[in-house]
């Protein structure tokens, strides 16, 4: 992305159907052309030249996997620029009541990139930090207690490598910061797969089993919201 100038980068998210195609990757998965070309309501051969183009600037790396080809953001980096402009879109007024029930689903709980954002996002944050599971005196650290407790739950924690196991994210809905980096992706995929969360379309996650949650510190009341959970 350095390579990247501004107006090129801008160029690129300009074209609503790349920028359709960003905004779906912000899930965190694997996507084919074919399931891009959907979501931005445009031509399989068009999101092909746009998956090009995406890549060319970095934005987006394939995978191939037997006969298909994947297309994911390619690094948290963009993600996290994605994610933050996202925000001046989401910040007009909603149209109707499935678009407002849709924002206070995005809002509740969300995936930004491979971790979780939005209320439930930041409350995990406040209450790994209040039960001193993470030190933020040292710098966001993983305490001895908070290792136990997360192998408690069978959320097993990556090893240390180039990605920093924790970091500050700001956290648009709320103007406050939710965890990123590998440890939270890794608490993601670990709540998905044991049923805990449910991902949902356009980003949202339902929250199926509030109890594992409470173990990590998060407050009864930012467990529930009306519509959502």
């Amino acid at each position: 992305m350095e390579t990247v100038g501004l107006a090129e980068v801008a160029a690129v998210l300009a074209e609503p159907s790349r920028a359709a195609m960003c905004l779906a990757l912000l899930d965190g998965r694997a996507w084919t052309v074919g399931e891009l070309a959907k979501a931005a309501g445009v031509r399989p051969s068009t999101a092909s030249e746009h998956v090009a183009r995406l890549r060319e600037t970095g934005f987006v790396s394939g995978a191939k996997q037997g006969r298909h080809n994947y297309v994911r953001i390619a690094d948290p980096r963009v993600a996290d620029l994605i994610e933050h402009l996202a925000q001046h879109a989401e910040h007009r007024p909603a149209r109707g009541l499935k678009e407002s029930l849709r924002v206070q689903r995005l809002a509740f709980a969300r995936t930004c990139y491979d971790h979780l954002a939005g209320t439930l996002g930041v409350a995990i944050r406040d209450g790994m930090v209040r039960t001193g599971i993470v030190d933020v005196a040292a710098g966001l650290t993983l305490t001895g207690h908070g290792r136990e407790v997360l192998v408690d739950l069978g959320v097993a924690v990556p090893s240390h490598g180039r990605r920093p196991l924790l970091r500050d994210c700001l956290d648009w809905t709320e103007r406050r910061d939710h965890f990123g980096g590998a440890l939270p992706a890794a608490l993601l995929e670990h709540a998905v797969g044991a049923g805990w969360l449910r991902r949902e379309p356009r980003r949202a996650v339902r929250l199926l089993a509030a109890e594992p949650f409470r173990g990590l510190g998060v407050a009864p009341d930012s467990l529930v919201q009306s519509g959502v959970a």
